[in-house]
């Protein structure tokens, strides 16, 4: 049964069937044999055909969904080399989302609106996908401005790295008084009567604004569930199948990693996920990878879940942070020796790993100990590690990486702080933050995602955006042309190398016979939009594992059906999660030309209406009543 109306494909009564059938498509496939195609045919999770409708339609059966593309682009699911998905997906109904909010005072009426039906006891939380400089206003909102939306709901405003914002509830909810003192790395700034006055700053780590967003509620029970399977739907909106999770703070295994599993177990999972184990506990750093490699081994689970490695910190001690409104963070002087033995240990063990590191004075350290495990012939041993990060990394360390069968994986943090970053560092360091076609000329892999979703969006085309513009969520220009990549390179980082770095590059990212049935219809052709606009694209239509998982405009109600948002007082039961926003305004030349096309055109059509006697022959002196005297 067709899902569209569709002429010209008519069911056949044969055993092998596809289950769907994408066609009258400008597919791009990724594969460097076929780049393009126009249909494609999908059985059990797999595809089968690529190529045109003539190719497709002796494999429609009766029980065939044929979808008509109608003309619009289709592209290989995108993967996020670099999402805190598991993390994201417990809390993601508890938080309010400012992704694509434009000005200050839509997300303070939001926020208004919002502590109006949050229950006593809970929270209103701001977490992520913004920045001051995506408003109109170009500031944070003030504390007066949170007490005056929320005076009795806590409510925590989180911006970047750099500091949250609290309204006077959240600080009693919280517990700061004028006798807590500043914690390491962090401020609570005070009044002159020395009592805290709402604003936190990362000093410069942001510890102290992420353990206050601990003491918040959190999900219980099914509830996780929901929060997930939603997040995950929001994700399948952008078009995104897949996901490297990159662990993180807070994020404890197997604890917080039992509701994907659970999912995954119940066939829920409409994200591809592979995740890695990032050790919590300073000091205990040895302890906890020495009884995960007893546990598990990196590539266990399935195509939907499964384990990559360790990382993105192996010990907290050789962490450095990414706080550009402060100065670059001297790391301990001694850290290698433990560092040493995390990196050893999972060598031994097979185990690979992702290393969070900012500055290139971090990685030149990480680099030395490679070098030293290299010489005695244990590193890399046959296992994936890479670099994620890397603003400031220079031409010799990438010659090293390169050298010792690395990869990299970049995110677009600049998107949102590039602001901080010249101001601190200047324009001529932001040009190179980070060095995306050095490295991809050493022919290293290089994987893009967004490091959502405390910070970035998780919006992946807000990140394809930045890597082809090389502009700021605020629109500055960051990266020149020299630094910049094409549209087809953006994507490709978006697919094919991150199924690299999970070992899956012959399964996944490329639409061709063999591969996962992942893939996106695009409400706009990415590779012909005005580049403003890229930003703006949505999925119409997410295909993942052969799957609908998401719907909409004309295929509206084909995806599957997930439980309601709960708690109901969620502010995404409400509003939803990203907020999209119109495409790009006509830059101010551009407008006045097409307004003078339109005068001209207004001009020919008189004169033609006046050659043919339909309008008198009176001058085109414009005509204001105003100033009819």
């Amino acid at each position: 049964m067709s899902t569209m109306p569709v002429g010209g494909l008519v069911p056949h009564a044969i055993d092998d069937a596809a289950d769907l059938v994408v066609r009258n498509a400008k597919i791009h496939t990724g594969d460097p044999g076929r780049p393009h195609a126009e249909a494609l045919a999908i059985r059990d999770g797999v595809i089968t055909v690529v190529g045109d409708d003539k190719d497709v339609a002796p494999h429609v059966g009766a029980g065939t969904k044929v979808v008509d593309a109608l003309g619009r682009r289709v592209i290989p699911g995108l993967n996020d080399a670099h999402l805190h998905v598991i993390r994201g997906g417990l809390n993601y109904v508890l938080e309010l989302r400012w992704d694509g909010v434009r000005s200050l005072r839509q997300g303070l009426a939001m926020l208004r609106e919002q502590a109006a039906r949050t229950p006593k006891g809970q929270w209103v939380r701001v977490v992520g996908g913004w920045s001051a400089e995506q408003f109109a206003e170009r500031r944070l909102p003030t504390v007066a401005e949170l007490n005056a939306a929320a005076p009795d709901t806590p409510v925590f405003v989180l911006h970047l790295y750099q500091s949250a914002v609290l309204n006077r509830a959240a600080l009693k909810a919280a517990g700061f008084t004028r006798d807590t003192p500043d914690p390491k790395g962090g401020q609570i700034v005070r009044g002159r009567d020395g009592e805290p006055t709402g604003m936190l700053l990362a000093a410069p780590s942001a510890l102290i604004l992420y353990s206050t967003l601990a003491k918040a509620p959190v999900l219980e029970g099914e509830d996780k569930k929901t929060s997930t399977r939603h997040f995950l739907r929001e994700l399948n909106r952008f078009g995104l199948t897949s996901a490297i999770d990159a662990a993180g703070g807070f994020q404890n295994f197997p604890d917080n990693y039992a509701t994907v599993i659970e999912l995954a177990k119940a066939g829920q999972l409409s994200l591809r996920i592979a995740y890695h184990l990032f050790p919590q506990t300073p000091g205990q750093e040895i302890a906890d990878l020495a009884r995960w490699i007893e546990m598990a081994r990196p590539e266990d689970g399935d195509e939907w879940l499964r384990l990559n490695g360790a990382g993105e910190n192996l010990t907290w001690a050789a962490a450095d942070f990414e706080n550009f409104t402060q100065p670059r963070p001297e790391l301990a002087p001694e850290y290698e020796a433990e560092f040493e033995k995390a990196v050893r240990l999972l060598m031994e063990n097979g185990w690979g790993f992702r290393l969070h590191a900012t500055y290139d004075e971090t990685i030149r350290r990480d680099l030395a100990v490679f070098e030293k495990l290299a010489a005695e012939g244990l590193f890399p041993a046959g296992n994936r590690w890479l670099f994620d990060h890397a603003e400031t990394v220079s031409a010799d360390s990438l010659d090293r990486i390169a050298a010792l069968g690395g990869a990299m994986s970049v995110q677009n943090r600049l998107s949102f702080q590039g602001e901080a970053f010249v101001r601190r560092y200047g324009p001529g360091a932001a040009a190179d933050a980070p060095p995306i076609r050095a490295m991809l000329d050493r022919g290293l892999t290089v994987g893009a995602g967004t490091d959502a979703t405390r910070v970035s969006t998780y919006n992946p085309w807000v990140a394809l955006h930045w890597l082809i513009s090389g502009r700021s969520v605020g629109d500055l220009a960051l990266r020149p042309p020299a630094n910049r990549v094409d549209r087809q390179t953006a994507l490709a980082m978006f697919t094919r190398a991150g199924a690299a770095l999970t070992g899956e590059e012959e399964v996944k990212g490329v639409l061709r016979p063999g591969c996962y049935a992942d893939l996106a219809v695009l409400s706009e052709d990415y590779f012909a939009v005005p580049e403003p606009d890229i930003a703006h694209i949505e999925s119409l239509l997410t295909v993942t594992g052969g799957r609908i998982v998401y719907a909409a405009a004309e295929y509206e109600g084909l995806d599957e059906e997930l439980p309601p948002v709960s708690p109901a007082w969620s502010p995404v039961a409400h509003f939803g999660g990203y907020q999209a926003s119109r495409r790009a305004a006509l830059a101010g030349a551009r407008q006045a030309e097409l307004l003078g096309q339109a005068v001209t055109e207004s001009e020919q059509h008189r004169q033609w209406r006046v050659a043919r006697g339909l309008a008198p022959d009176a001058a085109s002196t414009p005509f204001d009543p105003c100033f009819d005297l």
